[in-house]
């Protein structure tokens, strides 16, 4: 089963488009886990077994965990394996960023794939499109390009005037032309942005996109929805971090995580 097909499964199953970002930063773990053997796999166990039946994917960003060295990344490789063993339905997508050339993205690969085995990766496309092949050789995983960002200051580059193009539409124009018949390739386009996400939806049809920016940053859902749906009223995955997982930072931060979780579920589902 390649990434779109269980991606389209897990849509169904639980009527969703809502993908929980494990930005688990341990600075900001609830003091009541801080002191645990495993503190932010813990965590994560406590916010996945609350919110799993409400969302379409998992998305932990590696910077979270990296910044712990090696204890980081086996918690991040716990976080993974319990996914895989609890909830195999579910996609995980890794919040990389990946892109370079050659060997390099060769080791990005497999760090990924074989190692934390992620269903999904985010890469970003400057170093070329064709850079991106090494990804692209693993024909079952979704490969996800940066396209426009969330952050306030991604219009500095990503909207610079090209032969009377914005750059992030030239982008979007060759991820279709090079990969564009590939079912796997999806782009992230941030929320914080909905017109431009609108005008990207025109160019790449019902590419799937990976929407972050709602909740914390502030992106509005209603019109999120209504610019980047697809024609099949899905092709979204909507990713809320800090709006979720740090709802509290309380002894209940796994409930209301869930209650997070489900009122953002059914904010957006008003609106497909």
């Amino acid at each position: 089963m390649n990434f779109q097909q269980k991606l389209d499964n897990i849509v169904e199953k639980n009527n969703s488009l809502v993908c929980v970002g494990l930005d688990s930063s341990f600075e900001k773990l609830p003091e009541v886990v801080k002191n645990l053997e495993n503190p932010q796999f813990d965590f994560n166990k406590e916010i996945i077994d609350a919110t799993a039946n409400l969302v379409c994917a998992y998305k932990p960003n590696s910077a979270f965990y990296e910044a712990l060295g090696d204890r980081g990344i086996m918690e991040l490789k716990k976080t993974c394996d319990y996914l895989h063993s609890h909830y195999p339905d579910i996609p995980i997508i890794l919040d990389a960023k990946r892109g370079d050339i050659g060997n390099t993205n060769d080791g990005y690969v497999k760090y990924a794939f074989d190692y934390l085995e992620v269903d999904g990766l985010t890469v970003m496309p400057y170093m070329g499109i064709e850079s991106l092949a090494s990804f692209f050789k693993r024909e079952e995983k979704g490969i996800i390009i940066g396209c426009h960002s969330s952050n306030p200051g991604a219009k500095e580059i990503q909207e610079l005037i090209i032969d009377g193009k914005p750059l992030y539409h030239i982008v979007a124009e060759e991820i279709m032309k090079q990969f564009g018949s590939n079912p796997n390739c999806m782009i992230f386009m941030g929320a914080t942005y909905p017109e431009e996400l609108g005008k990207i939806r025109e160019i790449v049809g019902n590419m799937t996109f990976l929407v972050p920016g709602v909740g914390a940053q502030e992106g509005g859902v209603e019109k999120v929805v209504k610019m980047g749906l697809n024609d099949k009223k899905s092709g979204m995955i909507i990713n809320s971090s800090r709006g979720i997982i740090f709802a509290s930072s309380g002894d209940d931060f796994a409930q209301r995580a869930k209650e997070e979780t489900e009122k953002l579920k059914n904010q957006i589902n008003s609106f497909r």
